[in-house]
Order: C-alpha cells, then structure tokens, then sequence
C-alpha cells in the first residue's frame, strides 16, 4: 500500500507540474473550479504584493496555509521546504534569507523538480536550491544544518509522518523551527477504506489533531503551537469525516 500510494502521488504531481491543473486539490472549500492559482493563494493568506514579485509558473495554487507567514525568516538563514513543488514557498522565502541565506526545497517528483529549476533560472535566483528527496526516509541534508523548516499542506501525504517530524527535527539546528500547515480529521479512515486517489487529495492520509501532534511530540520537538485553525470544504464532511487546516509551529 506505501509503495502504491507514493506511486500515485508522483504521477498526480508530475501530471500538476505539465498542465498546472491542480483542480485546486489541498485547498479550503472556498476554492471554486476555474479558480486561478492566484485566487487560490488569496484564500489560503499568502500576500499578494509577494506572491506578484516571485515566479509566476511557481504558483500552482497548491496547499491549505501560509506557513512563511508565520516563519519569520531573517536575512542569512537556511530555510527548507518539504514538498517544494514548483517553488512558491522557495522564491517567497529567498527574498527573506537574502543573497547571506539559502532557500532550499525538497521534492520527490522530477517533473515538479524540472520547473522549480526553470524558475529559479529564469528568475536569476542565486540563493536557491532545489534537490530531490523522500522526506519519509532521508532529507537529503546534513544533520543540525538548517535554522528552519516549512512545509505546506505535504506530510499528509506521507504514510509514516512520525519518521519525517524525526527527519525535520535532524536537520534542525538547536532551536531551529518548524512551520507547517497540514490537514486534519477528526475521525481516521480504517486501512481497508483508504482510497489512493483520496490519499493523493489530501484527505485519506489526515490523522486527527491529537495524533498528529503525537507523531511532532514522539519527534522529539517542544513548544508545540497550533498558530491557526480552520474549516476545510467549508465544514462539509467527507465520508462522514471532518477536515480541517491547521499551521503549527514547533522548536528543536
């Protein structure tokens, strides 16, 4: 089931990154077929002056939060995304950490990896990188090394989110941060309902609040704070089961 699902989601996003059609998958309900991926980011809280001053093909209209809202990076800070996809979060972020800084974004889809590359080049970034990576089993970066890490509605879609919180806080310096907006539900799905396609949607893979913030504790993280909380499918339930968006923060 792991392998299939990881299988799945690659070609969902590599099929995202060629068309840019992501009929707004991991997005609030307020998200409305036809939407652009700009509307998108305006619902979730991403500023619009800096989404207009990054790459526009970096925009996908992808996620559930803003975490760089939250993460207060500051000029010459190593920053990582998890799920970098075509770099939105990449771009806004080196603006941050400035040419001192680096901006790193880490995704397991080569097609996703192949247009945040394009990106960067055509936007002349120079504090940019991008590499891929199984956040699952090994950011691909050395231990302590970066000051924060932020990620945008991704670990969900991950089968085992207690082995990437562990791979978050490795990387992490002392004190380093994690910023994170991710889904939740307030009732699991049993192994034999889980639906790929759902999974790939963000929803099958949701654990509740309380075991989400388990797997961030069982990490080793401390001062675990959820800094927003709201309804997903404007409070409509899925199979009987609640989602909601959450943008927590946590510190090594």
């Amino acid at each position: 089931m792991e392998n299939s699902i990881k299988d799945d989601i690659k070609k969902r996003y590599s099929e995202i990154a060629v068309s840019g059609n992501t009929d707004c998958c991991c997005m609030p309900g307020e998200c409305q077929s036809g939407d652009s991926p700009i509307d998108a980011t305006k619902l979730i809280g991403y500023n619009q002056k800096d989404i207009e001053s990054i790459p526009q093909e970096s925009i996908l209209g992808v996620g559930c939060g803003a975490p760089i809202n939250h993460a207060n990076l500051k000029e010459g800070e190593i920053v990582v995304d998890l799920g970098s996809g075509a770099g939105i979060d990449i771009f806004l972020a080196a603006k941050k950490v400035l040419n001192s800084g680096k901006a790193i974004g880490i995704d397991m889809t080569d097609k996703m990896l192949e247009k945040a590359r394009e990106n960067a080049l055509n936007g002349n970034y120079s504090n940019v990188e991008f590499k891929k990576g199984d956040i699952e089993e090994n950011i691909p970066l050395n231990h302590d090394s970066v000051d924060a890490v932020i990620s945008n509605c991704v670990i969900n879609l991950t089968t085992n989110k207690t082995n990437v919180f562990k791979e978050v806080f490795r990387i992490l310096r002392k004190n380093g941060r994690m910023v994170i907006s991710d889904l939740i539900t307030d009732a699991e799905l049993p192994q034999e309902k889980i639906n790929s396609e759902q999974w790939c949607e963000c929803i099958d893979g949701a654990l509740t609040k309380e075991n989400y913030l388990s797997c961030i504790k069982q990490a080793g993280f401390e001062n675990i704070e959820i800094l927003e909380e709201r309804s997903y499918m404007e409070g409509e339930q899925i199979d009987g089961r609640k989602i909601s968006s959450l943008v927590i923060k946590a510190i090594k």
